[in-house]
């Protein structure tokens, strides 16, 4: 075999990445392979608008059927998003006897379990190191380099949008409207911002990795959801008054048999290392047994850093091409027989510290009110704050809890929002750091 041939469907900014990657790399990657990666069809619907990667004219074609109907393509990469058509192509591709590649997080985390299942019928591999953080290769860290290992934690900031306006907040005191309009102007956010600032597309890549980490199917369905649109600029003040930081984490960890699988506004200590990750950053902090505790950090998105790892599942498809084999690693990294289908606690169950600001009225005996409903209800608190400053005719009073559950937390936040003291809904912060976080300082 003297070369691969590749069919990419999808000349957005990520084939882009993809097409310089092998050209600009090109020595380099025949040089680990003994074989051309050869990129010989390119499918999108417009082939008008200007691209900062060429493709030579005879290449290019506006039907996805083109590629999917040529025999001599080895693999189909899919770069378009979306759950359909790109669902479809990649099964029809799997069907033709061709090995795929694609970036789609969202197609992997609502049916990722189908189309690996019908790899493995077809005999042929799913590439998709790019569906999660970008160019940093935390998949294969997972299923391979981690191999050794029985996971118990895995967490981090997976939405660089979201982690920029959270930095600009913190960093600039901006509410989240100014930050979210800043990172539209630079390109981090999306005119339609939805599935970044409300953390969805951060519950796409934890449902894969979390599955990968865990050996249990991909459940998105199961993920807790919570994004960034309520954070105000005075609960990232009073956070760090206490010491934290504020960021939109991704958080899976096994314990009693059972998945914690969440996404949602945490407060993290100021001197752990996912606190210093800023800008459009992505990290992920990940403990093993073996290992101990490790960090993955840089570019979660963009043309070339998606493009490298793109690429990255095109040299190990073309690998396993040559010695004539297919899933030599499972896409999940488990066994299909040995993967098991581990219960998610229901986030009523989940145990942890919260940060609370009410606005309440200042007068006597509203404090003892407040931490009356909360001891009724086992909640124990571990520090207050209480200053004169007035939000919309109240002040804020402030407290972090020690470890709860959180339906007591629900239970008793809708007790203290019905008091006629109490001015609007609480402010609920999730705060996570226990002794199993534990990481080196930034």
């Amino acid at each position: 075999m003297e070369s691969i041939r590749i069919g990419l469907i999808g000349w957005g900014t990520v084939g882009c990445g993809m097409l310089r990657t092998l050209k600009e790399n090109a020595r380099e990657i025949y040089a680990r392979l003994g074989v051309r990666l050869d990129v010989v069809r390119v499918a999108d619907l417009d082939l008008e608008t200007p691209r900062p990667v060429s493709v030579e004219p005879h290449l290019l074609t506006r039907s996805a059927q083109d590629i999917l109907d040529d025999p001599s393509i080895h693999i189909v990469v899919e770069l378009i998003g979306g759950i359909e058509p790109a669902r479809s192509f990649l099964m029809k591709a799997l069907e033709r006897g061709k090995h795929v590649v694609t970036a789609n997080k969202a197609l992997l985390a609502h049916h990722g379990n189908e189309i690996f299942d019908f790899a493995a019928r077809c005999g042929r591999s799913v590439g998709f190191e790019a569906s999660v953080a970008g160019g940093i290769p935390l998949l294969k860290a997972i299923r391979e380099g981690l191999a050794a290992n029985r996971l118990d934690t895995l967490f981090g900031i997976l939405n660089g949008t979201a982690n920029y306006i959270l930095t600009r907040m913190t960093e600039n005191g901006l509410p989240f409207s100014e930050a979210l309009a800043e990172a539209q102007r630079k390109g981090y956010a999306e005119a339609d911002p939805t599935l970044d600032v409300d953390g969805i597309d951060t519950a796409h890549k934890l449902a894969i990795a979390g599955a990968m980490g865990f050996g249990t199917p991909i459940r998105f369905d199961r993920v807790y959801v919570e994004g960034i649109r309520n954070i105000d600029p005075l609960d990232v003040q009073f956070a760090s008054e206490f010491g934290y930081r504020l960021k939109l984490l991704a958080i899976a960890r096994s314990a009693d048999g059972q998945l914690e699988l969440r996404v949602h506004p945490t407060l993290i200590p100021e001197q752990h290392v996912l606190a210093s990750v800023r800008g459009a950053y992505n990290a992920v902090h990940i403990h093993g047994n073996a290992v101990g505790s490790i960090m993955l950090y840089g570019l979660g998105a963009g043309m070339m850093p998606t493009g490298s790892a793109v690429v990255a599942d095109l040299v190990d498809l073309a690998r396993d091409m040559t010695l004539g084999i297919a899933n030599r690693v499972p896409p999940l990294g488990f066994l299909p027989a040995q993967t098991t289908d581990i219960p998610v606690k229901p986030m009523d169950d989940v145990v942890t510290r919260y940060y609370f600001r009410f606005s309440a009225l200042d007068r006597p005996g509203v404090l003892s009110k407040i931490s009356g409903i909360l001891g009724a209800n086992q909640i124990s608190i571990a520090a207050v704050i209480q200053k004169g400053r007035e939000v919309e005719g109240a002040v804020p009073i402030v407290m972090l809890t020690h470890e709860a559950v959180e339906k007591d937390v629900r239970r008793s936040l809708e007790a203290i929002d019905r008091l006629d003291i109490v001015r609007g809904a609480t402010r609920l912060i999730r705060i996570e750091d226990r002794a199993d976080n534990a990481a080196p300082s930034a």
